[in-house]
């Protein structure tokens, strides 16, 4: 079949017999469990990544096999269940897929998630296309039911969305699930801890020399007939492996597939083998870093090889040694919110009234682009209601009052409860305002949803959670909905009276998302059949 790596992943997690799929949308992770569920695999959205690891790590103490996926950020959400399931272990299969997005064609920053397998103490796989994708979790549910520890599957942005070949194979049935009472592995009590930690990495070693035995860790890519192995060589992990390939055809490859624990031996003999090793890597020097410590001397590479996605001009670049400053992409159409979209009639009120914006994660994180610029801070995933508030807190009456933290309805249920807790707990002495783009969808990553739409990862029915009863329940006193693009000024009315009354307000702005409104129609009638 001709699929993506994302698709690929899924028809595994599939061939492998996995009970369930859980994650959060992420570019450029989404497709993964869209797939796992269209081809009928149990697969589900949670609030968030770290519930929806700690939902996986549940399952997988009861024998199943389960997928977890997010994107490179929301492994950040994710870390806290992380870095203790690696000492409890788990009795099936916990793979944890992650995403990264070097270059940030879509996300905040460019973060490495191989530093999290390294801090955490996590086996680490990384494919070079589709069909290495489709076998590295299959491999990875070996390492994990056998060493009865998570695995980090990490995928970047080009393995994700570039189709390759892939051959399906048939594997051993899973294993039906049971529940073993171990409460000393599984109560990380310090007594429990201290032991779990040290069983841990023994498990590491005992991975690392299995690489090394028979090559499950490592692929070596022959050099092409006639080429001069002795002189160069160059180690790499992931899509690099392919790009340097294509670079230097006449040069052998050493692709690193399990990127941690590293097989070692394998690394030094290569480098031996050559006069000079380079090492081609996208994102942090840590394969780089890894090869030093195992005792190899790659050559360093230069720093400006560290930012953006590489590519067969940049790695010819860097073998040749070339330091001078990269001619840059030319200019696109910069990205803006849709023709029509409600978040502009938003944005547009809060530039007019000069308001002090603390901004989230979304599509409307577009309201920081021409005509708007309406924005004034971004972070991260509920960080518009805290970092309001701070805002709030120091600032001099008169411009405390003109701060508003806006926020979008999926990036709510995933971390801005916990915001409105703080907002009640600790309120400014000018009172806050939130005000919630509810559009009915999780638009940003190709309309998904989420636990306020009513409707699960298939778009069948689903329990919805009202967003207003909930602020209400927790104690907000005022609380107002309205549909601000039928009727602008009622926002600007109620804006107006948050400001000159103070309180604490949350404006629910609802008007569904242009592109989705129609496909939203379609999934409640059919949902609406079904009741």
């Amino acid at each position: 079949m001709l699929l993506n790596g994302d698709e690929a992943i899924a028809w595994s997690a599939l061939d492998n017999g996995f009970s369930l799929g859980v994650g959060y949308p992420g570019t450029p992770s989404t497709e993964v469990l869209e797939t796992f569920g269209a081809l009928g695999g149990r697969a589900q959205w949670a609030p968030n990544e770290k519930v929806a690891l700690e939902v996986g790590l549940g399952a997988a103490f009861a024998r199943a096999r389960v997928m977890v996926t997010m994107k490179h950020v929301g492994l950040n959400v994710a870390a806290d269940p992380l870095f203790t399931v690696a000492y409890t272990g788990v009795e099936g299969a916990l793979v944890i897929v992650v995403a990264d997005d070097p270059g940030m064609a879509s996300s905040q920053n460019e973060q490495d998630s191989r530093r999290y397998a390294i801090a955490a103490g996590v086996p680490m796989l990384e494919p070079a296309d589709s069909q290495q994708a489709y076998d590295c979790l299959a491999r990875a549910v070996e390492i994990s039911e056998r060493w009865h520890t998570p695995v980090l599957l990490r995928i970047t942005t080009r393995v994700s969305h570039s189709k390759s070949i892939v051959a399906r194979r048939t594997f051993e049935p899973a294993p039906a699930p049971q529940y073993e009472r171990k409460a000393a592995e599984r109560v990380m009590v310090p007594g429990h801890a201290r032991p779990a930690h040290r069983r841990l990495r023994v498990k590491l070693e005992a991975i690392r020399a299995w690489a090394e035995e028979d090559g499950n860790g490592t692929l070596l890519y022959a050099p092409l007939e006639g080429a001069d192995t002795g002189l160069r060589g160059i180690i790499a992990n992931g899509i690099s492996t392919v790009l340097a390939r294509e670079a230097a055809p006449n040069t052998a490859v050493l692709q690193v597939m399990m990127v941690h624990p590293l097989p070692e031996q394998a690394v030094r003999r290569f480098a031996a083998a050559h006069t000079q090793t380079y090492v081609v890597e996208e994102g942090d020097p840590v394969l780089w870093e890894s090869c030093v410590l195992a005792g190899a001397a790659p050559v360093r590479n230069p720093p400006i090889y560290r930012f953006g996605e590489m590519s067969v001009a940049r790695v010819t670049r860097l073998l040749a040694g070339e330091t001078t400053p990269e001619t840059p992409p030319p200019p696109g159409k910069p990205p803006q919110l849709c023709n029509g979209c409600p978040h502009r009639t938003a944005f547009e009120i809060l530039r007019d009234r000069k308001a002090i914006v603390s901004g989230d994660i979304g599509c409307y994180t577009l309201g920081v682009m021409p005509p708007f610029q309406a924005i004034d801070t971004t972070v991260c995933m509920g960080a518009s209601i805290s970092a309001g508030l701070g805002l709030r807190h120091v600032l001099p009456e008169a411009e405390a009052r003109r701060v508003v933290s806006v926020i979008g309805d999926s990036t709510f249920m995933h971390s801005g409860l916990t915001g409105i807790a703080e907002m009640l707990y600790n309120p400014p002495p000018t009172g806050h305002v939130v005000l919630i783009l509810d559009n009915g969808t999780t638009a940003m990553t190709g309309m998904q949803e989420h636990p306020a739409t009513g409707r699960d990862l298939m778009h069948g029915p689903a329990h919805k959670i009202s967003i207003e009863a909930t602020v209400k329940a927790m104690g907000v006193p005022n609380v107002v909905v309205l549909d601000h693009v039928a009727n602008p000024q009622a926002l600007n009315d109620t804006l107006d009276r948050a400001a000159n009354e103070g309180g604490l307000w949350v404006i629910i702005a609802r008007r569904p998302c242009l592109l989705a409104a129609a496909k939203i129609k379609q999934y409640d009638a059919a949902n609406a059949v079904r009741n």
